[in-house]
C-alpha cells in the first residue's frame, strides 16, 4: 500500500503539471513576503497550515512562547503539512517565519502591536511590528491561498456585549473570508451563546469535531449544540472543499474539544473568570486589552492551570488542523486528476 508521504509527493508532481506556479503581483510588489518553504508548498500543492502570532507575543512570556511556537510548528510538520506563522515585521506582512524571525517576535513580546484587520494598514504604513490576531491571519492566509488556519480559540461577543457592542472582528472576518479556522471553540471568558448567534447571522458554518456540542475552550462542553458535526479529517476536507467550490465567500469554524486529560475543572475556571471580569470592569480595561488581561488573570487565579490547558489545546488543534490540510490537499489533487482525465 502506498505511504501517505509518497502519495503526497506523487500528487504534488501532478499538481505542478496541471497548475504551474503563477506569479503573485502582491508578492512581486513587495507587499508580502512568503518564506521559501511556504512558497514552495503553495506552488506544488502541498498542504499548508496558517498560524497566528498573537499567542506568541501576548499569550505567554518569553521563552515559553518561543518554545511553544516551535513545538506547534513541529507538530504541523510531523503530520504532513507546512506551518505558516503569520506576522508583520518592519512593516512587511510575513507568511511563514524563519527561526530567527520567530525568536525576534517572541522576544519583542507585547512590544509588537496586537494586529487585527483594522490595524494592518497602520502597522504596515509605519513599518511597525505586528502580531496577527485571528482576523488578520485569516486575511493574509486567504490572500495567498491558504485554506486551513489553526489557533487556540477565537474571539467573540464579550459578556454584556449587548450593552457595550464589544464584538471581536474575528466573527466578521469569518463571515467574509473563506478560510477554515480550527480552534477549541470560543474563549470561555466570552458570551458563547451570543457568539454563536452572531456567527449564524454572518452565515458562518460552525462544525464540532467528534461531538454534537460546541466546546468552551478550557472545557469540552459549553451547553450549546451545533448543527454540523464532523468526525474525521476527510469530513472536514469535504466541507471546506464544498465551501470553496460554491464560492460562499465565508469561512468555516471547526471547533475541536480540548483533550479530556487537559480539560480544566469547569467550576474552577468559571469562578476565576467571574473574578477577572469584575477586576477588568473596576480597572476600566476594555477593547483589545481585555482578553489578554482576562486570560492572564485567570491563569494567575488557577495557579497556571489555565495556561497549561491553553498550550495543550493549541497543540491538539495543530495536530487536527495538519491532518485536515493533508486531507484537503489530497482531495483537491484527486479532483484535479479526475478533471484532467
Amino acid at each position: 500500500m502506498e505511504s501517505s508521504s509518497s502519495a503526497l509527493s506523487r500528487l504534488s508532481n501532478l499538481h505542478r503539471h496541471l497548475h504551474p506556479p503563477q506569479s503573485n503581483s502582491k508578492i512581486q510588489e513587495g507587499l508580502l513576503k512568503l518564506s521559501p518553504e511556504v512558497a514552495e508548498a503553495l506552488s506544488s500543492g502541498h498542504p499548508v497550515v496558517a498560524l497566528e502570532s498573537t499567542i506568541i507575543s501576548h499569550g505567554m512570556p518569553y521563552p515559553k512562547n518561543l518554545k511553544t511556537a516551535k513545538e506547534v510548528e513541529a507538530i504541523v510538520r510531523e503530520n504532513g503539512a507546512v506551518p505558516a506563522t503569520v506576522a508583520i515585521l518592519d512593516g512587511v506582512p510575513c507568511i511563514g517565519l524563519s527561526t530567527g524571525e520567530l525568536e525576534r517576535l517572541a522576544t519583542l513580546g507585547t512590544k509588537a502591536q496586537k494586529t487585527a484587520r483594522r490595524d494592518i494598514a497602520h502597522v504596515v504604513a509605519n513599518r511597525g511590528n505586528g502580531a496577527t490576531t485571528v482576523s488578520a491571519t485569516m486575511f493574509f492566509a486567504s490572500m495567498v491561498g491558504i485554506h486551513v488556519f489553526v489557533t487556540g480559540g477565537i474571539g467573540g461577543v464579550h459578556r454584556h456585549g449587548e450593552q457595550t457592542m464589544d464584538i471581536s472582528s474575528d466573527l466578521t472576518e469569518l463571515g467574509r473570508t473563506p478560510v477554515a479556522v480550527i480552534s477549541a471553540g470560543v474563549k470561555s471568558i466570552l458570551d458563547i451563546p451570543r457568539t454563536l448567534e452572531y456567527l449564524e447571522t454572518q452565515g458562518v458554518c460552525v462544525a464540532a469535531y467528534k461531538t454534537n456540542e460546541f466546546p468552551a475552550f478550557f472545557t469540552e462542553r459549553s451547553g450549546c449544540k451545533v448543527h454540523c458535526r464532523v468526525d474525521t479529517p476527510d469530513d472536514c476536507a469535504r466541507l471546506i472543499d464544498a465551501n470553496l467550490k460554491l464560492k460562499l465567500g465565508s469561512g468555516i469554524l471547526i471547533a475541536v474539544p480540548i483533550p479530556k486529560e487537559h480539560s480544566a475543572s469547569g467550576g474552577l475556571i468559571e469562578s476565576a473568570i467571574q473574578i477577572a471580569l469584575r477586576e477588568a470592569r473596576d480597572k476600566n480595561i476594555t477593547g483589545n486589552a481585555e482578553t489578554p488581561f482576562l486570560l492572564a488573570k485567570v491563569n494567575e487565579l488557577t495557579g497556571g492551570a489555565s495556561l497549561a490547558s491553553n498550550i495543550a489545546l493549541v497543540k491538539n488543534n495543530a495536530l487536527v488542523g495538519a491532518k485536515i490540510a493533508v486531507a484537503l490537499a489530497q482531495l483537491k489533487e484527486h479532483s484535479n486528476r479526475g478533471d484532467a482525465e
